[in-house]
């Protein structure tokens, strides 16, 4: 080698020595410059992931979810290792092998740079985009770009391959507000990430370089590519063999938007649950991952929500049909992509689904649905009932033709029905009789003694389904129900409405209304405790009230326009006579009934002071009379409703609990310091204030009280709950709404077969409110039908025929398989024989009533004695009559 050569080496050397200097020099002086405002990597031991708020029932079915962004965080342990060698063939093959950077990758980024003057592609590896998503932002500059590999470097050197590979599964987002793989996997299919298959872990991978490009519901023949590339990647590195991909290459493309998973639909009980969290936690609610546990029974739920649903459908369907919801143009008809697209932004009430009539016959329709299919809807499956609405009180006669009401065009709604092939659903959706219920009972085969042995020895080939379509209509009515567990107050079932999508107004809990004759037995409750018994004899005739304040005089009547003269206390009550609970209310006097009632936690101040209050007068909300009658229930304690039972953090960590008032009868009972302050004199008539017009609506929408919720040991005990009447007036109560039941305006709950059932109903003037609450000692339910615009019913409508029949539904269901019981008689308590007609004791015929003890009633003359064989009404004591319903 010549000198010259030698000194031009040489000058090289000392060149690229100086160059490397510089860059190390350079690199260090970014470095100092840019390590004083990296993130601690510490930190990301302890990261929080946002995740939504879940609302759950007591037995775990989710119910709700609110946040912003949806994430299920996972473990490494909980990921599929196929999975794993998807998203490393897409993103980072030698993610095991590199320190945090990729020179290969960088090198790669700048040579495309210099080529196009545009970045078009990171060179990030996994650990560079974990940086990039928990610390910096996505801007394409050079500071941020150092910045990633000087923290990348941090990252590998203080947490494990796997714990960075973790916080990436978890962390990047995968569009459709999916954050994490196991998030996109519910979003894409409706699936845990461990359920899916080779070619679906392949397009979940392709999805983090560009989830908009690359989503397979946005743009699925470019999510395609991007999966077959990936597949042919875990190929080529030896991850899946000649099989698995051919297998994968060919499958088709799976994905398709799926909401959020909920279990069961309960949203009125989910945004309740939303509220309260937010109460509790502020805005990090939405973002902590916080897991609430609701008071909720599932079974429960869905049997509320479709007993009410099928309650008004079917108290609609007595009133006729209202017509099509709208009438669409007739050249939209041909546009069938138009028509999809309006039906789809109609939603779905109660189940019953938009379709668009495209064709109209004598006796049949022709309908577009949704989902761009065509079908039928046959005259025996609704049309043949048909009769128009002409309003709360008549009907039109029903349709000869189709032609007489529909045309092209028309917008209606349908009901799906599955039926057994041969057979046709039975339609119960019209009545024009009386809406009893009907016994659906069938007898098993199997139970039939006189079968031959072996004739049920071969098991029949399960029945085919067929699907048909019938006419239906969303009701303009609306409704509630509530449902609580007596001995605590949990809500174990609540409907606000008919369907949350078309109201979200709660009305359990906001739409205070006036209970009517519902309200009658905490009066009734007021007078026993006071002094009076079962078998006090009443006045039923009229009565006029004269006051200066009022326009006209006060009139009260019974429904039916007939008064029964004396009547026991018991029958007053059980036969709803309004002119014995007023009579009631003046004798025992106002202020001592107010301050009665308010044990049951009503709010005085919401009650009307004067007569009126024995009718009801006063609007309450569901949930407040279903509370008010857990006291018959429980055996005489108040409770206070709630909902939310306890909290977990995003670990499965349990934080809060609720501490409700619970009932304890072993405890000793305290000595009653009220009882003093509520022995006072009747007020005089002329102190009662009578409001004039009884309809006034609430001042105030009333809400659920949110409880004290702690977090306290599972051990602890409770507080304890009060008592709001006593053992032996409770014991009382209960025997005579159990008469409500077998012999008064709720003798169809008959239908339950079942001896520990109890309630009232209730029905206000109008009529425009009908209710039942009611109860066995495992559980109390109120149900509530009504308008919102407070329009009227109809004439024929009470809470024995709109409101009672919900409550059935319900509680058949809720007390399926539950054995029967009943209060346990206190000591106070002794039984006599009386003669009914004077409600004096008598040893000869008659009947037996109980009474407490010390408020026996007198002996009567037996020389006068004759047996009560009829009341004035013509009607035996246990008369199975059909009764009218009450009014106020």
């Amino acid at each position: 080698m010549t000198d010259k050569a030698r000194n031009r080496l040489l000058a090289l050397f000392w060149l690229a020595l100086a160059g490397a200097a510089a860059a190390a020099m350079a690199f260090s002086s970014i470095y100092l410059y840019l390590k004083p405002g990296l993130p601690s990597v510490e930190s990301l031991r302890d990261i929080r992931l946002q995740t939504p708020l879940r609302v759950y029932s007591q037995d775990m079915k989710l119910i709700g979810e609110f946040g912003e962004k949806r994430r299920n965080p996972i473990t490494m342990d909980e990921t599929p290792e196929m999975f794993v060698r998807a998203v490393l063939a897409a993103e980072d093959a030698g993610f095991y092998s590199h320190n945090g950077v990729s020179i290969k990758g960088l090198m790669r980024a700048a040579s495309q740079l210099l080529q196009t003057g545009s970045i078009q592609s990171g060179g990030s590896t996994l650990t560079m985009q974990v940086a990039r998503n928990f610390f910096l932002s996505r801007e394409q500059r050079f500071l941020r770009k150092f910045n990633e590999i000087l923290l990348s470097l941090q990252i590998e050197r203080e947490l494990s391959k796997d714990d960075i590979l973790e916080l990436y599964i978890n962390k990047i987002f995968l569009g459709n507000r999916a954050y994490g793989f196991q998030a996109a996997a519910h979003v894409y299919y409706g699936r845990d990430i461990k359920e899916l298959n080779l070619s679906q872990w392949a397009m979940m991978a392709g999805l983090p370089k560009a989830p908009s490009t690359y989503n397979p519901i946005a743009n699925p023949t470019r999510a395609l590519v991007r999966r077959n590339w990936i597949l042919k990647r875990m190929l080529e590195l030896g991850y899946i063999d000649q099989d698995d991909y051919k297998n994968s290459i060919t499958a088709p493309v799976t994905a398709r938007y799926h909401g959020r998973d909920l279990d069961m639909s309960a949203p009125y009980i989910a945004e309740m649950a939303r509220k309260e969290a937010v109460e509790l936690f502020g805005d990090a609610a939405y973002t902590d991952g916080y897991q609430v546990i609701t008071t909720v029974d599932s079974k429960l739920q869905q049997a509320a929500r479709e007993a009410l649903q099928h309650g008004l459908e079917t108290y609609d369907d007595r009133h006729g049909y209202r017509g099509p919801e709208q009438r669409l143009e007739p050249e939209l008809l041909e546009d069938s992509d138009q028509l999809v697209d309006l039906l789809n932004e109609i939603p779905v009430l109660g189940g019953l689904e938009p379709a668009v009539v495209t064709a109209v016959e004598p006796q049949q329709l022709q309908v577009q649905l949704r989902d761009r299919r065509v079908v039928e809807v046959l005259w025996e499956n609704g049309l043949d009932k048909l009769r128009p609405y002409i309003s709360e009180n008549a009907r039109g006669a029903r349709l000869k033709s189709a032609e007489e009401m529909f045309a092209p065009g028309d917008v209606i709604r349908l009901r799906r029905v599955e039926v057994k092939a041969g057979d046709r659903a039975d339609d119960d959706s019209e009545t024009d009789g009386d809406n009893d219920l009907a016994d659906t009972e069938d007898r098993d085969p199997a139970d039939d003694p006189f079968a031959d042995p072996g004739q049920h020895s071969v098991p029949e080939p399960e029945p085919q389904l067929r699907e048909e379509w019938h006419l239906a209509q969303v009701p303009d009515a609306q409704g509630a129900l509530v449902s609580l567990n007596p001995e605590d107050g949990a809500i174990r079932a609540l409907v606000g409405g008919y369907d949350f999508r078309q109201s979200h107004f709660n009305r359990v809990t906001q739409a205070a209304r006036q209970p009517g004759s519902n309200f009658k037995p905490f009066i009734y409750a007021s007078a026993i405790e006071k002094g009076y018994t079962a078998a006090s004899i009443i006045n039923d005739a009229p009565i006029i009230f004269e006051d200066t304040n009022l326009q006209d005089v006060w009139r009260p009547e019974n429904s039916s326009g007939r008064f029964l003269g004396p009547t026991r206390l018991r029958r007053g009550l059980y036969k709803s006579r309004n002119l014995v609970s007023i009579r009631l209310l003046q004798a025992i006097g106002i202020d001592y009934a107010l301050d009665y009632v308010e044990n049951f936690g009503f709010d005085r101040s919401k009650l009307a002071r004067n007569l009126t209050i024995a009718l009801g007068s006063s609007a309450l909300t569901p949930l407040e009379v279903a509370r008010g009658y857990a006291a018959f229930a429980n055996g005489g304690f108040r409770v206070e409703p709630y909902l939310v039972d306890r909290v977990l953090d995003v670990n499965g960590k349990s934080i809060y609990r609720a501490l409700p008032l619970t009932v304890c009868r072993e405890c000793p009972e305290p000595g009653s310091e009220s009882e003093g302050e509520l022995q006072r004199e009747p007020m005089n008539l002329a102190d009662a204030q009578i409001e004039a017009d009884l309809m006034a609506p609430a001042e105030e929408p009333i809400e659920l009280r949110t409880l004290q919720v702690n977090p306290l040991s599972e051990e602890q005990a409770p507080p304890r709950a009060p008592r709001a009447m006593s053992a032996e007036t409770t014991y009382i109560m209960d025997s005579i709404l159990k008469d409500v039941i077998k012999k008064g305006t709720g003798r169809k709950a008959l239908a339950m077969k079942r001896g520990d059932i109890a309630g009232k109903t209730g029905t206000t003037n109008g009529p425009r409110d009908a209710w039942f609450s009611g109860y066995s000692p495992h559980l109390v339910t109120s149900a509530w039908v009504g308008f919102d615009s407070n329009g009227q019913l109809g004439k024929r409508e009470y809470g024995g025929s709109a409101a009672l029949p919900i409550w059935i539904d319900f509680m058949s269901i809720a007390l399926e398989g539950l054995p029967e019981r009943h209060l346990p008689q206190p000591d106070g308590i002794v039984t006599v024989r009386i003669n009914p007609r004077t409600g004096l004791r008598t040893s000869r015929g008659g009947m037996f009533e109980i009474f407490r003890e010390g408020h026996l009633p007198g002996r009567e003359n037996y020389s006068s004695y004759r047996p009560d064989s009829s009341s004035s009404e013509g009607e035996t004591e246990d008369s199975g009559e059909s009764l009218p319903e009450e009014l106020f």
